[in-house]
């Protein structure tokens, strides 16, 4: 499980980007979202996430908000 910070979220589109505890930028989509709503999530809110490579590189899947 990686830990991370909401680095930026694109809210028309549905998705967003952390920014890893190891310095990487990886992606996110809504349907990733566990026990949260995309439209109550907000920028440097730190988050709990596994990985999963994609088409375009990483993506964070299983996504949470860190309590």
């Amino acid at each position: 499980m990686h830990t991370g910070k909401i680095k930026k979220l694109v809210r028309e589109r549905g998705f967003g980007f952390i920014s890893d505890t190891d310095g990487s930028e990886v992606f996110f989509h809504k349907s990733s979202l566990l026990e949260s709503q995309f439209d109550s999530l907000n920028e440097n809110q730190e988050v709990e996430f596994e990985t999963r490579k994609g088409p375009k590189g990483p993506s964070a899947v299983n996504v949470r908000v860190k309590v």
